[in-house]
């Protein structure tokens, strides 16, 4: 017989979301589900296909900005066998892309958000007073979901999940953070995997409760927290969190704080912590891989795996021995795969990993994210948390120019670029600044001002967008050489 996991673990009567009317229990979510896989069904009977050919299997592209409503369109797709497709942002641009890569595809949307093009359903959940359905059981083995990589240093590439390994990986986040539970209000995106992890998932495999919403401005946040009950928990990025803390904005108590997308730093971690009066945790992973460590920097710099998930790192040996046999099949020392738990295969991570004797491990670095200037080296990761630390500057970020030449640097030594959103602040200032924190070889000719960094959604930065922001200058850009 074919194993089957649960649509959800939680009891019929308990509650499963918080949405503008109130509290929805897992069977009235379940009603919601089946009502909306009845209409896929007739979609699906009407779903163009190429002449001649057998009717193909659909794909919906779930773009509810709602996040109830996001559940509600993924239950109905698992019910009716249908790949839910995630990209990593909801632009037009990457909706058209995934139109016209994609064979036949169904838009579901709550009219915040639509793909061109694409034949859409409109979700409209009711969760109705008395509304009860029975769990949908799914296949372990039926493909769930394709996430899509942010495409943040290069194009966005597509991941294929499985049920079985998502109810997995739900599963052990919430085990580790005791997450049971908890209403969790996040400022991440369900399509992004992080926030489908660390909102949707916890909740339908982990016993916590999501709020419907996804608020961004402090105010929004501080609202959405105090409208669901405690214990509660707040799942954010660091850049939304450190906007919350300038803000100055008194939160509701909170009992749980989880950051992920970019690297935290200690001082935030530790303001954080203060102002919520909550404990702050990181989740550490990739879409490839999906969530795999966990950590709280302000006790321990190390991450520990979740449960079951296993990792190996390259020795200095066998990196030698890969770079004897054969250009391309390995980095550098520190290159790392991880499998097990709900890993599915075994993946490459990005990052420069140190593994300590107790099994957990630090980071170092991504490899692509590493520079060497004049035989030395260093992380762009890190030199950014270091501009960014600096009084006065807001945000700010180091890179390596697409076209390091430079008519006046003949020897052809490469010069990182940073942009910086300092408005107090000159050149002069934050030049300074660096000098006391970084090696003078990687100070950024050009340094650029501009009044905002392209953040998308999730507070990431596309290298495509910032390479835009270089000279020749902008207008409301001001620039030293």
């Amino acid at each position: 017989m074919m194993a089957t996991r649960p649509l959800s673990t939680h009891a019929p009567d308990s509650v499963i979301a918080w949405t503008a009317t109130g509290a929805v229990t897992t069977a009235q979510y379940c009603a919601d589900v089946m009502r909306l896989a009845t209409q896929l069904a007739t979609q699906a009977v009407t779903a163009p296909a190429a002449a001649g050919q057998p009717p193909q299997r659909f794909g919906v592209l779930n773009t509810c900005q709602d996040r109830y409503g996001f559940m509600v369109g993924l239950g109905a797709a698992l019910v009716q066998g249908a790949v839910t497709l995630m990209p990593a942002n909801l632009t037009p641009v990457v909706l058209r892309q995934l139109a016209q890569s994609h064979g036949t595809l169904l838009n579901l949307h709550d009219g915040h958000a639509r793909a061109e093009g694409v034949p859409g359903l409109h979700v409209a959940p009711v969760a109705r007073q008395g509304d009860a359905a029975p769990m949908p059981h799914i296949p372990a083995n039926q493909l769930a979901v394709v996430a899509f990589t942010s495409g943040s240093t290069g194009t966005p590439t597509a991941h294929a999940k499985h049920w079985g390994a998502l109810c997995l990986n739900g599963a052990n986040e919430a085990a580790r953070l005791n997450a049971a539970g908890r209403a969790i209000v996040a400022t991440v995106p369900a399509q992004h995997m992080y926030g489908f992890e660390s909102s949707v998932l916890m909740t339908l495999h982990g016993g916590a409760s999501l709020w419907h919403g996804r608020p961004f401005y402090p105010a929004d946040i501080a609202a959405a927290l105090a409208s669901v009950p405690r214990p509660r928990m707040l799942v954010t990025t660091p850049f939304h969190l450190s906007n919350f803390i300038a803000s100055e904005l008194t939160p509701p108590p909170c009992d749980l704080l989880l950051c992920a997308t970019a690297p935290l730093h200690e001082a935030l971690a530790e303001r954080g912590e203060a102002l919520f009066g909550a404990p702050l945790f990181e989740i550490y992973g990739c879409t490839e891989s999906g969530q795999i460590a966990s950590r709280r920097l302000r006790h321990d710099a190390a991450w520990q795996l979740l449960p079951g998930v296993e990792m190996h790192v390259e020795t200095s040996a066998e990196a030698q021995n890969h770079a004897l046999t054969g250009p391309g099949m390995a980095d550098e020392p520190g290159s790392a795969w991880v499998h097990g738990g709900h890993v599915e295969g075994r993946v490459a991570l990005s990052d420069r990993i140190q593994p300590l004797p107790d099994g957990r491990f630090l980071l170092r670095g991504r490899h692509a994210d590493m520079v060497n200037i004049a035989g030395k080296r260093a992380s762009l990761a890190s030199l950014s948390a270091q501009l960014r630390a600096i009084p006065g500057v807001t945000d700010g970020c180091f890179l390596l120019p697409e076209s390091p030449a430079d008519p006046a640097n003949p020897a052809g030594v490469t010069r990182l670029a940073a942009l910086v959103v300092a408005p107090g602040l000159n050149s002069a200032q934050v030049r300074h600044a660096l000098r006391q924190a970084i090696d003078p070889v990687f100070l950024p000719r050009p340094l650029v001002f501009v009044n905002a960094l392209p953040r998308n959604a999730t507070g990431k930065l596309v290298l495509a967008d910032l390479q835009r922001l270089l000279p020749p200058v902008r207008r409301n850009q001001r620039q030293t050489g």
